[in-house]
């Protein structure tokens, strides 16, 4: 079967088959930010933006994907180096490998919510399996993007 989708900006069709999810078409399609440690929706490693919404793409049929916008890291590198940045910063990257999944919550929380308290960034990463880390100094970093997130949009709208 065919499917036809827009993933990070360009559009694409993959053949597919009928039980694939999405996680196995984007990594087939080289996307290989996007990872998978539990195949059960339980670490959120590999998150992806589904029409501006975080989805795990291990539980996404691929076949739902029809005309959808698909964004994964790769597509989002320059706010992935801003992230980046604040978590090196604080210390916060040590394997990198929930990194990705990470982020792409993140990207969607400061949409959503860029004045998240601390609870609330708990609450929206509590899916998201790190193994190296309790989470503090990721914290520190997500607080230091949103807010520069929050001091770019003022500037925005001041200018």
């Amino acid at each position: 079967m065919n499917v036809e989708f827009t993933l990070n900006g360009r559009k694409i069709a993959a053949e597919i088959d009928a039980d694939e999810n999405l996680y196995a078409v984007l990594r087939r399609l080289g996307m290989y930010s996007v990872k998978c440690g539990c195949e059960t929706t339980n670490c959120g490693l590999c998150t992806v933006h589904m029409n501006g919404k975080a989805v795990l793409s291990c539980a996404v049929p691929a076949a739902r994907c029809a005309g959808s916008v698909i964004t994964t890291l790769e597509g989002l590198q320059d706010e992935a180096k801003k992230l980046g940045e604040c978590l090196a910063g604080e210390g916060a990257e040590q394997c990198g490998f929930c990194a990705p999944g990470m982020m792409m919550n993140v990207f969607a929380l400061a949409k959503e919510n860029p004045c998240a308290t601390d609870e609330e960034i708990d609450a929206y990463l509590a899916g998201n399996l790190c193994r190296c880390s309790g989470y503090v100094s990721q914290r520190r970093a997500i607080r230091k993007y949103l807010a520069m997130k929050i001091e770019a949009a003022e500037g925005e709208v001041r200018a």
